[in-house]
């Protein structure tokens, strides 16, 4: 949810650039992107939720990220990082991999747009799925997932443009936006997240960006499951509606409108 609430401002608040000026379907292909792209990240951990998404496949893809981002913190880490195994909260947690996954995604549009779209819509929709409904069959959970990220893409293709080059760039900040998402959720938990990679701060690399340890929560905990979670899911689907309707999607209403 986060991701689409960063998707949904970025394009409701930024009425004077392009990202904010995007035809209905677009939008709906980048929250797709964006959405997915919050969980992203997580791949990096081989027991993370994500990880599971597609069964031995993601699985097996998570333990590759791992040990990569395990490599590169080995190299880049100075005598103040701790001496830690593992990668998560590593490369996959940087504004550097979130620049990169932009880059290729839009890349990989541009170069194939018949099939590119598709096969990133249906990712992508899977990691949406799997993190919004992370509990939802724990017997056939990836046949399941596997299957309604099928339908989703079909059903979001059917209704989108992919003739337009403009929207593969679209496609890579929506990633790269859900990426920050991540990003700023993991900060404000107890571990913090080393997003400024590989700029040195206070002697470390690996420096974990966070607010004071009075405003940081525990990941799963009370405040986020009975606070934030709520928070985030009411302000995307309002700044959602107002995209939408800047979008031309959703009439003003009696002259109503989500955004003054």
């Amino acid at each position: 949810m986060s991701g689409l609430l960063a998707w949904s401002a970025v394009t409701a608040l930024a009425t004077d650039h392009s990202i904010g000026q995007l035809n209905p379907r677009a939008w709906a292909v980048g929250a797709v992107l964006a959405t997915g792209a919050a969980l992203l990240p997580d791949l990096d951990h081989p027991g993370s939720t994500v990880s599971r998404t597609f069964g031995s496949i993601s699985q097996g893809f998570s333990s590759g990220m791992n040990a990569l981002s395990h490599g590169v913190y080995r190299l880049t880490r100075t005598k103040r990082d701790s001496n830690r195994d593992g990668g998560h909260r590593g490369l996959t947690h940087t504004l550097v991999f979130a620049v990169i996954a932009s880059v290729i995604t839009t890349a990989v549009v541009q170069t194939s747009q018949k099939w590119a779209l598709p096969v990133l819509m249906f990712l992508f929709a899977g990691l949406a799925v799997r993190g919004i409904l992370h509990k939802w069959h724990p017997r056939n959970d990836a046949l399941m997932i596997t299957l309604t990220s099928a339908g989703l893409t079909a059903l979001c293709l059917l209704w989108t443009d992919q003739s337009s080059s403009a929207n593969a760039a679209a496609c890579g900040i929506a990633v790269g936006i859900g990426c920050i998402a991540h990003y700023i959720g993991d900060a404000i938990t107890e571990q913090g997240c080393p997003m400024l990679w590989p700029i040195p701060i206070g002697g470390k690399t690996w420096f974990p960006i966070a607010p004071p340890k009075l405003l940081r929560m525990r990941t799963g905990g009370k405040v986020e499951m009975a606070l934030i979670g709520p928070a985030i899911t009411v302000l995307s689907i309002w700044l959602s509606l107002a995209a939408l309707q800047q979008a031309g999607a959703i009439p003003a209403l009696w002259g109503f409108t989500f955004l003054p």
